[in-house]
């Protein structure tokens, strides 16, 4: 488990960004024959930021440079990971195109902000490296004419443990980034890999998809409703951020997966299930038993103790109390047939609620 560090987080910057400063240094030294290092790159949001290069070289009509990423405190797979980029001389007045190198995936499925067969280079940092390199070239009084070449060393090994594989980028990891910045442990980038998930799944006209609070529920899920990857969404402590989502980007059937502990907090009304911002209720837990129990169930230190002590009914309870919440949540109005599954720690079903 990542341990957040006392005191201040420290803020990184995305790969995106240092694309960009390994592009900018790139182009430089094609034009001029000189390296600039360390290279200043322009945010979107107007902060000039000064990154150092980790190596660099130059051949006839090309140029590479690469920079490490350094992603602050934020627990990011790529932290570390080098991003190379190589600047050649493109086809007169044909602009700026983009290449995915080793460790860049190529997209393979529609819903995500870049199209099928492009490389996996998003927009903002597509941005970003054309205004950077542009401006070198206008600087040395040439036209923008550049092919991008865009790598990362050890990504395809780091793409195995992010959401790529499931979204149908293969080959590699994405370039991400729309501020330039990591803020660390940010809710804001997991949820938006959600709506990732859900944009491909719809754009690949799946009418079921399940959202999991961990891996053994998610396994368990896929197994049991014999859902494609693509169709798993990985939910974790976001049930809200999927579930809202969901509403205003219905798909016809979501089944929404998790253990005991996280789906009795969704079953009392919470919708971030994170232990640091939302508890069992156990007296609430105990009026769902009967009165024999009820004392016992009150007074238990976990929602694993006390699903032990009540046993199956109460944990058919709760997920009748989580599908009716996230069926609110969803809103009538969207059309979706909501399900809950909540599995143990041994990977078994022990309750189901299913849409009327």
């Amino acid at each position: 488990m990542v341990r957040k560090p006392d005191g201040p987080l420290r803020t990184g910057f995305t790969t995106g960004a240092c694309a960009t400063a390994a592009a900018a240094a790139a182009a430089g030294a094609l034009l001029t024959g000189e390296w600039v290092d360390p290279v200043e790159i322009t945010l979107p949001r107007g902060q000039r930021v000064m990154f150092p290069l980790h190596a660099h070289a130059r051949g006839p009509g090309w140029a590479r440079a690469s920079v490490i990423k350094d992603a602050g405190d934020d627990p990011d797979v790529t932290n570390g990971a080098e991003i190379v980029v190589t600047v050649s001389s493109g086809v007169a007045d044909g602009g700026i195109g983009f290449v995915a190198g080793a460790g860049v995936g190529r997209v393979t499925r529609p819903g995500l902000p870049v199209a099928v067969g492009e490389p996996a280079i998003n927009p903002v940092p597509r941005q970003m490296i054309t205004q950077a390199v542009s401006d070198v070239a206008q600087a040395a009084g040439m036209p923008p004419d550049f092919t991008v070449e865009v790598s990362v060393v050890n990504g395809a090994e780091l793409a195995a443990k992010t959401w790529n594989p499931r979204l149908g980028i293969e080959g590699g990891l994405s370039i991400l980034g729309t501020t330039g910045i990591v803020r660390p442990f940010s809710c804001a980038a997991w949820i938006a890999s959600i709506h990732r998930g859900v944009d491909v799944a719809r754009a690949s006209g799946l009418g079921h998809v399940a959202g999991a609070t961990g891996a053994t529920s998610e396994r368990v899920a896929q197994a049991h409703l014999g859902l494609p990857d693509h169709a798993m969404l990985d939910m974790g402590d976001f049930a809200g951020g999927m579930l809202k989502y969901l509403r205003r980007h219905p798909v016809a059937r979501v089944t929404v997966a998790g253990g005991f502990g996280k789906l009795a907090k969704l079953a009392q009304g919470a919708l971030d299930l994170h232990s640091g911002r939302s508890q069992v209720d156990f007296a609430r837990l105990a009026a769902l038993v009967p009165p024999q129990q009820r004392a016992a169930v009150a007074g238990c230190n976990t929602a694993m103790q006390a699903l032990e002590l009540a046993g199956a009914p109460l944990a058919q309870a709760v997920a009748r109390d989580a599908r009716r919440v996230a069926a609110q949540t969803v809103g009538a109005g969207a059309g979706i047939a909501l399900d809950i599954m909540i599995v143990d720690r041994a990977g078994r079903i022990v309750a189901e609620a299913f849409a009327p």
